[in-house]
C-alpha cells in the first residue's frame, strides 16, 4: 500500500527533482542534477512572484499618479480663475491692461523664483548612482578574493 507524503496531502506543489525512487538509489550526480533543477524551479518561482508584485504596484502608482495629474490640473485652474478674479479687483481701482500687466508681473516673479529654486536642486541630482557602484565595486572584490 502506498502512503501518501504530509506535503502531497496538503496539496503543496511538488519539484520537478520529485521521484518515487529512494535516495539511497541513486549517484551523486543524479542527486546533484535534482537539487540544481529544484533550485531553478525555486528561482523561476522567485521571479514570477516577483513581477506579479512589481505589475501590481506599478498599477497602484499609475492611479496615484493619475490622480496627482488631475490635482494639478485642478491646481492651474484654481490660479488661473484666482489670477482673473484679480485682475478684475485691481480693474476697479485702475485701468484694466494695468491690472493684467501687475498680476502678469506677479507671476513672473513667482515663475523665476521657482525656476532658480529648481535649477539649484538639479544641479544637486547626480545622474550616477554612485552607492551601487560603489557596492559592485565590492562584490567584485570580494569575488577575486572572499577569503579578506
Amino acid at each position: 500500500m502506498a502512503t501518501i507524503s504530509p506535503r502531497a496531502r496538503s496539496g503543496a506543489h511538488t519539484l520537478p527533482s520529485e521521484e518515487v525512487r529512494s535516495t539511497r538509489d541513486r549517484s551523486a550526480g543524479e542527486l546533484l542534477a535534482a537539487v540544481t533543477a529544484d533550485v531553478q524551479h525555486l528561482l523561476r518561482q522567485e521571479v514570477r512572484l516577483a513581477k506579479a508584485e512589481i505589475q501590481e504596484e506599478a498599477s497602484k502608482a499609475g492611479k496615484a499618479a493619475g490622480m496627482f495629474g488631475g490635482a494639478g490640473f485642478a491646481g492651474y485652474m484654481v490660479a488661473l480663475f484666482l489670477s482673473l478674479a484679480a485682475v478684475f479687483g485691481l480693474a476697479n481701482v485702475m485701468d484694466a491692461g494695468w491690472a493684467a500687466l501687475i498680476v502678469t508681473a506677479v507671476w513672473a516673479v513667482i515663475a523665476a523664483v521657482l525656476f532658480v529654486l529648481g535649477r539649484s536642486r538639479m544641479r544637486e541630482v547626480s545622474p550616477k548612482p554612485d552607492r551601487t557602484i560603489e557596492t559592485l565595486k565590492e562584490d567584485a572584490q570580494w569575488a577575486r578574493h572572499p577569503t579578506k
